[in-house]
């Protein structure tokens, strides 16, 4: 499958079509507002398009913040890999600042790694989870589980196979000195924002061509 292709397709998913079509209603309404002039279509484009825009501000940011780790995708292709722990805290689960107690409900632990794979250029990364996997907050070296085409998507495994634990207690340190971000595609978001945008010029410009 080609790049081409697979964007295709990405556009064309269930979720990023009904999304589309929420951004293409805000949109339009407020371009309606602003070349009718209409003061109570203009107000309502206008919020509607605010709430669209927080919304995939918010998932970009969950999804895609920098040098935090996003979710492996389902069904896609998964690797195992040694890595070496910098950093163990805890953080709030959605704003990422700093807290004291890592047992509360919002809280998280966030993992500072570089993540060494067979086959690619060690890289650096930050790793959420709820719980010590691995007991990492005691520990210098984990196993993780990545996504080969898309390095960014980094997961800690709960139970990683013995053979792996026995590779990354042999990893030297001396490996994570070079390494840097991965670069990542698109953030969450950008193919429904991108739809929708589409789907808000054509609805104006049918609009406009039959009024």
């Amino acid at each position: 499958m080609t790049a081409t292709t697979h964007s295709v397709r990405r556009f064309l998913t269930p979720h990023v079509l009904l999304g589309a079509v929420v951004v293409a209603a805000a949109f339009a309404t407020l371009a309606q507002g602003i070349i009718g002039g209409t003061t109570w279509v203009l107000v309502i484009g206008l919020t509607g398009t605010a709430l669209v825009l927080a919304v995939l501000g918010g998932l970009a940011d969950q999804g895609h913040g920098t040098g935090v780790a996003s979710g492996l995708r389902s069904g896609g292709p998964r690797a195992y890999a040694p890595a070496v722990v910098h950093s163990a805290r805890a953080v709030h689960r959605r704003s990422g600042a700093a807290v004291v107690d890592g047992q509360a409900q919002s809280s998280v632990f966030a993992f500072e790694l570089t993540v060494v794979p067979e086959d690619a250029p060690a890289y650096r990364v930050v790793v959420r989870h709820p719980l010590d996997v691995q007991g990492l907050l005691h520990r210098t070296r984990a196993v993780v589980e990545y996504d080969p085409k898309q390095p960014w998507r980094v997961a800690l495994p709960d139970n990683p196979p013995r053979s792996w634990q026995a590779r990354a207690q042999q990893l030297d340190a001396e490996a994570a000195h070079s390494a840097r971000e991965p670069g990542r595609g698109l953030p969450p978001g950008v193919h429904v924002l991108g739809a929708g945008a589409v789907l808000a010029a054509l609805v104006t410009v049918l609009v406009r061509l039959v009024g």
